[in-house]
């Protein structure tokens, strides 16, 4: 519940300041082709949640190699340890190995530490995306912070030795990542009512 009311919180404080103190900055800039037949209001501020998704897009897309490397890896080790059916458990298209010797911990937290990343992907892009409308300093702020977190929570996933519960005890940033989806959500909420309205609210 505290966690609820920090996010609603910050985003109101976000939304507010933006709003009354930086609008002189996030101001739109109207684009158009060039035979002048489509214009479009943007603030330049827009392009930064853009980007800093599509950044963690290329961080998601190279993460993902270091699993098939984790699995390689971990299939050479269950070997050498004497383990039974290693291929049949441990390669693809097995998603996770089954089972919960060591070798097998120590990659599912792994094979985790990626899958998790799509979980809230998905979100964080379409409500990034039209928080940064109407917010669009305050959105690239908040999706930065789900980005440093989510790179923070992988990693503390995959070091982890096969034991997920310390998976944030790796990193101070992890459960930022947590705060930068919710309040992604509120503020996209908000930016929807205030397209709605045809003013800001806040």
């Amino acid at each position: 519940m505290l966690f609820l009311a920090k996010a609603i919180g910050t985003t109101v404080a976000g939304a507010y300041c933006e709003t009354n103190f930086l609008s002189s900055f996030s101001s739109s800039a109207t684009l158009s082709r060039s035979d002048g037949t489509t214009s479009v209001s943007v603030s330049p501020f827009f392009g930064l949640t853009p980007l800093i998704l599509s950044g963690l897009g290329f961080w998601a897309f190279a993460y993902g190699m270091n699993v098939g490397v984790a699995r390689n890896k971990a299939m050479e080790a269950a070997k050498k340890d004497g383990e039974k059916d290693v291929k049949e458990r441990y390669d693809l298209p097995n998603l996770y190995v089954q089972g919960t010797s060591k070798h097998a911990r120590v990659f599912n937290c792994i094979q985790r530490s990626h899958q998790h990343i799509f979980e809230t992907y998905p979100t964080i892009i379409v409500t990034g995306l039209i928080a940064a409308t109407q917010y669009p300093i305050f959105a690239a702020g908040t999706t930065l912070m789900y980005a440093v977190g989510r790179i923070s929570l992988s990693n503390g996933y995959a070091k982890s030795d096969g034991d997920a519960s310390k998976r944030y005890e790796n990193s101070s940033f992890a459960r930022y990542m947590w705060y930068g989806v919710l309040i992604n959500l509120l503020l996209s909420f908000l930016s929807c009512a205030n397209i709605i309205a045809g003013k800001k609210l806040i």
